[in-house]
């Protein structure tokens, strides 16, 4: 039986309706996980897709692609193509978790500061682009009077937050550099006062950095936590040596669990930093570890402390 070509484009288009639904329902079922491109510098786009879909990742963090951290000014994001990488990312039955810049709101000089929120804004843009829900960004330093460099940063954020409300996107400032405890944290997001004004918990630092058990963050800061970034260490000297999941001494498992004791919705993102330490295990190896590790602690039966 022929079809005419009114029937035929009709068959086909209902077809990749059909395929996209199984693609939604296939994603559904997928654990909430992610990755920071960060730990995959020199993947191209089309490989860092097909590697999360194929290894049971939900979504992808973009920090970096290709060398570059100035993601607005990759081609893949430019204004004529964002609409194709768009459709590439739910071809891949994923989403985009985050969309990380390196804008710091510490910054006092007035062109300084400047500069780095309008470079948040490119972000914001991009990630709206997207669609994607949140843009990080970080405080930084504290250098001088602690109340003024906290109001400065509370106050970057709420412009963001200004900025991005329209755009369908919320600004998430990241638990890093001076900006690891929760009474600073705490005090910056009710400063900022702002729904789409939130947290990225890096829960690595809150407790490598300023020594927080994970119940007494998420206790603190759980009303604010949108995304995450998890990560394994061991000590070494002065410093810290990232390790695969599970391997290290920082609480990765209490960490999720004390995620999921507050009904958290967002993606469990493993943040391998292999643009800063090229030594790290490749992505090939640490990803798949990840999604074993923190799949199975996903999985395990909660045990939620009596009220």
């Amino acid at each position: 039986m022929k079809l005419s070509r009114k029937e035929f484009l009709a068959a086909g288009a209902a077809g990749l309706t059909l395929a996209m639904r199984r693609l939604a329902r296939a994603a559904e079922q997928r654990l909430p996980l992610a990755f920071s491109t960060l730990g995959c510098p020199m993947w191209d786009w089309q490989k860092i897709l097909s590697f999360a879909e194929a290894n049971g990742f939900a979504a992808v963090e973009i920090r970096g692609l290709m060398g570059s951290m100035d993601t607005p000014s990759r081609p893949e994001f430019a204004p004529d193509r964002i609409a194709q990488t768009k459709k590439d990312i739910a071809a891949h039955g994923l989403k985009i978790a985050c969309v990380s810049s390196s804008s710091a709101m510490h910054e006092k000089d007035p062109a300084k500061r400047a500069l780095s929120l309008a470079d948040a804004k490119r972000f914001i843009d991009m990630a709206s682009g997207l669609g994607a829900p949140y843009v990080r960004v970080f405080g930084n330093n504290i250098d001088g009077p602690r109340d003024e460099i906290i109001a400065q940063v509370a106050a970057g954020m709420h412009e963001l937050a200004e900025y991005s409300e329209p755009r369908g996107v919320t600004v998430i400032i990241e638990s890093h550099g001076d900006f690891t405890d929760s009474p600073t944290l705490k005090q910056v997001l009710t400063l900022a006062n702002s729904p789409y004004a939130a947290l990225l918990w890096d829960a690595h630092h809150t407790y490598a950095s300023s020594h927080e058990e994970p119940e007494l963050t998420v206790k603190e800061l759980g009303q604010w936590i949108r995304h995450t970034h998890l990560k394994d260490s061991v000590p070494d000297g002065k410093d810290r040596k990232y390790v695969l999941t599970g391997k290290g001494d920082v609480p990765v498992k209490r960490q999720v669990d004390a995620l999921r004791g507050i009904d958290y919705k967002g993606y469990y993102c493993f943040e391998w930093e292999k643009v800063w330490h090229p030594d790290l295990l490749d992505p090939q190896v640490a990803f798949p570890d990840y999604v074993r590790v923190v799949s199975a602690y996903l999985q395990e039966p909660l045990k939620r402390a009596a009220s």
